[in-house]
């Protein structure tokens, strides 16, 4: 198969969909690589890298889009990307697409058929593939709210550790999944008092055992995340429903109701955002103020260290991206039922079931839109 990796264009999207040792396998493997030129720069890594590893160089991402069988990216393609999309072609990135129903209805009108990595699910329910920038993203999330907690950067200007005598800075994280479990185990490494709120009280019984009460846990309801709030210098939102849009946890009373100059990032953004008062914001323009607490709400966190978060994301991805290459996204979907959950769209239908329902797409089974 013919596997191209155009360069991301998403504002200061540095991550790359392949690094040189990825290539080298999937030539090893007899598959043909095409990747656009600069494609790895954000990352160090040259042309002359990627040729070492036995990959074609393509001059502009417009030569990797109709030449390659399977495109694998790292970010959802923007509008000029899925215009060039095609039907019959694979495309393997990260989509998010229950919040995004333009991208869907680009993806649609292409004909492509999408596997979404935030959506492939192992039979324990796992998200192997979203696994790794949720941890980025969770272990990052406390190092950006650390630092717009500065005065000079429009907080409170509270250290998350605090100072001898001096009470440190109270983080409150939204969701004990992995996201919020890197996100509180650093906050608390960070010498933070640390309060983790979920609803699942079996995971916060392990967080529990884990941490030895160094981390609080908290049972999840209104009552609790509004006291929790009202006190809280950096609120962590973390929630997060596979495939569909994150539910909103937080109101936009509870934010007014927050110390002005707290910190609010809201890692749930790509796929909707858990807080009432999120928009997406970009890595050139961080942070807006909405009832005098400042928002940190970046689409794509984990792309501030591409270098780490490239690596772990490829670690991951590269065996199921070799499957579909040998096999075909029929093939692979059917062989594999991890796979099969990751195929969003195929032909213009909607396959993802929790996609479909808040979209408000008819659903298709994705076996059978493959095998029309």
């Amino acid at each position: 198969m013919l596997i191209g990796v155009p360069k991301e264009i998403k504002t200061h999207e540095y991550r790359v969909g392949l690094v040189p040792g990825s290539v080298r396998e999937l030539v090893h493997d007899g598959h043909q690589v095409l990747i656009e030129t600069g494609a790895g720069m954000g990352i160090g890594f040259d042309d002359k890298a990627y040729e070492a590893a036995g990959a074609k160089i393509a001059s502009n991402a417009e030569e990797v889009f109709s030449k390659a069988e399977m495109v694998v990216k790292v970010k959802e393609p923007q509008p000029q990307e899925w215009r060039q999309l095609k039907k019959g072609q694979i495309l393997f990135t990260y989509l998010h697409l229950a919040p995004d129903p333009e991208q869907t209805q680009g993806l649609m009108q292409s004909g492509v058929t999408a596997i979404a990595y935030e959506t492939v699910t192992s039979h324990r329910g796992g998200l192997p593939l979203l696994a790794p920038m949720s941890e980025v993203a969770g272990r990052l999330a406390p190092q950006m709210g650390a630092h717009f907690l500065e005065r000079h950067n429009g907080g409170r200007g509270v250290l998350m550790g605090g100072a001898p005598g001096v009470r440190p800075a109270r983080v409150v994280v939204l969701g004990a999944g992995n996201v919020g479990w890197n996100a509180a185990w650093i906050a608390a490494g960070m010498e933070a008092e640390v309060v983790l709120v979920d609803k699942n009280l079996d995971r916060l019984r392990w967080v529990d055992q884990i941490h030895r009460g160094r981390i609080m846990t908290l049972a999840s309801n209104r009552g609790a995340i509004e006291r929790s709030l009202a006190d809280a210098d950096l609120v962590i939102g973390a929630v997060l429903v596979a495939g569909g849009r994150a539910p909103v946890v937080v109101t936009d009373d509870m934010v007014r109701g927050m110390k002005t100059g707290a910190v609010i990032v809201d890692v749930a953004v790509d796929q909707g955002g858990c807080i009432e008062t999120t928009r997406e914001t970009t890595h050139d323009d961080p942070v807006y103020e909405e009832h005098g607490v400042v928002h940190y709400a970046v689409g794509n966190m984990p792309g501030a260290v591409p270098h780490t978060s490239t690596y772990a994301l490829t670690n991951a991805t590269l065996a199921y991206i070799q499957e579909v290459a040998v096999h075909g996204a029929a093939e692979a979907a059917r062989r594999n039922p991890a796979i099969a959950l990751g195929v969003n769209t195929v032909a213009g239908a909607v396959t993802n079931e929790p996609v479909a329902e808040f979209l408000g797409s008819p659903y298709v089974d994705p076996l059978t839109a493959l095998s029309a």
